[in-house]
């Protein structure tokens, strides 16, 4: 059993199609999404059908939750008049986490913390405050008889680690569409073949050019920040 797990495609539909062929050519065919299906990239509509295509499992990112209320702002404004009511209305549909056991380990995932959406925990954050992340909370629920999670994935940073502590496995898959550690999207690999679960991290090159091509033409705004962040992994509110 291998299980694909992915994050964080921000409407970059050329990086997505460059990693599901990538998880093709590997057999993969259990795809779990941690969410940010839209926004900084030009195509979320056709990621979020390619999402439902192709995934197995899909929670809600910050984007996938903030995108949905009505906005001043012209840049968020400019992401919404591109999305159907059939997209918000699957946007709104997603849930908070998966929990999935996969030989005897509880397999956890989230978009940011056991917490929020918008959380953020970082590798270079405190061990404590990674630690919190093999907690509950009341987005997750009690489960019977009560139990930590024995590996923990997530996205929202776009920065990809995997951590190993006593109580369990932390990582962070990166991101499929806005990738800021390195520009090449990333993604884990859960295998679970051979009685034990392994982690292995995967990074897909996509042509970055061209992703951007298609972002001017459809006239993104603030296109010299996508640029910075695709071409050069330069997060804008750095």
């Amino acid at each position: 059993m291998k299980i694909a797990i992915i994050s964080d495609i921000h409407g970059n539909k050329t990086a997505l199609e460059a990693v599901l062929r990538d998880m093709s050519a590997r057999e993969i065919e259990r795809i779990f999404c941690l969410g940010d299906l839209v926004g900084k990239g030009p195509l979320g509509s056709e990621c979020i059908k390619l999402v439902q295509e192709n995934c197995e499992q899909v929670i809600r990112g910050n984007w996938d939750v903030f995108i949905q209320a009505p906005a001043e702002n012209d840049f968020i404004q400019w992401f919404q008049e591109r999305l159907s009511e059939e997209d918000f209305e699957y946007l709104a549909s997603l849930p908070f986490h998966i929990d999935e056991e996969i030989n005897s380990q509880l397999i956890r995932c989230f978009h940011a913390s056991p917490r929020s959406e918008f959380e953020r925990i970082f590798p270079w954050d405190s061990i404590d405050k990674k630690l919190s992340m093999f907690e509950t909370s009341k987005n997750i629920g009690e489960i019977h008889p009560p139990r930590q999670p024995d590996i923990v994935f997530y996205g929202d940073i776009h920065t990809s680690f995997l951590h190993t502590y006593k109580n369990g496995i932390l990582c962070n898959v990166g991101s499929i569409g806005n990738s800021l550690d390195l520009t090449s999207a990333s993604y884990a690999i859960l295998d679970g073949e051979y009685s034990s679960n392994a982690v292995q991290m995967v990074r897909v090159e996509y042509d970055r050019r061209k992703e951007l091509k298609i972002a001017e033409n459809e006239g993104l705004p603030s296109l010299d920040k996508y640029r910075d962040e695709i071409i050069l992994g330069k997060y804008r509110n750095r």
